[in-house]
């Protein structure tokens, strides 16, 4: 690890920054690469391909974190009308993997064939929600270095807030019945679920709840301070 007063890490696919929230809860200064122009991401953004970056780009950070697109991984892909969307986990692990750097790659559910011994993680497992619904938002991470604690899923009975397609939706529905029976929650709610109160709706659903990667980067933390101290 460097001797800055915090370590740097990179956030690749950064999108609105909900990845990046989380490592910097944990105490990274935090940096972000996305293609397309991110004009609420809350740190340091960098606009350009992800695949395209330089060795020696990477050299100047810690740790990095990466979420390559998900739609080749998601039931969109199986619709009428999908697009083809190319799988970019292998060219994104080959990337990490020589730069040296301690990594994470995360991904949807579907992707689990692509990734290596992945962690699965929940908004169960930390509390999210709002009001009486929670948030069951699974996501998969696979990590260059140890995560001893695994946490498992709390899923109960009772309302459930889903943030998906541009849409806050209430997942509570009457038994035998399509009819959710109650109104879909509005995006200030969807936002405290979350945790990210600066995103769209448009944002949200493609966002990674921060509490998960404050987790991840408490221990990737704990990773590089082992190293530092070797």
């Amino acid at each position: 690890m460097t001797s800055r007063s915090k370590p740097r890490l990179l956030d690749l696919f950064c999108k609105a920054g909900g990845a990046g929230a989380g490592y910097a809860q944990a105490g990274f200064e935090v940096v972000g690469v996305d293609i397309e122009p991110q004009r609420r991401y809350p740190f340091d953004f960098v606009q350009g391909d992800v695949l395209a970056l330089t060795p020696d780009f990477l050299a100047g950070f810690d740790a990095i974190h990466a979420s390559p697109p998900c739609q080749a991984h998601t039931s969109l892909k199986t619709m009428h009308n999908a697009k083809d969307h190319p799988n970019l986990i292998p060219a994104t692990r080959a990337m990490l993997k020589a730069s040296g750097k301690p990594y994470v790659i995360e991904n949807v559910e579907g992707a689990k064939a692509e990734l290596i011994d992945p962690i699965l993680l929940c908004g169960t497992m930390f509390g999210l929600g709002v009001e009486d619904a929670k948030l069951r938002r699974h996501r998969l991470f696979e990590t260059s270095f140890p995560v001893v604690m695994r946490p498992q899923c709390q899923h109960t009975e009772g309302a459930v807030i889903g943030i998906y397609g541009g849409h806050v939706r209430n997942r509570r529905r009457r038994a035998g019945s399509q009819d959710r029976g109650r109104e879909d929650y509005t995006i200030d709610q969807g936002r405290a679920a979350m945790g990210c109160d600066w995103m769209t709706v448009a944002e949200l659903s493609q966002a990674i709840p921060p509490a998960y990667t404050r987790f991840l980067g408490e221990h990737l933390l704990r990773a590089l301070n082992m190293q530092a101290a070797a």
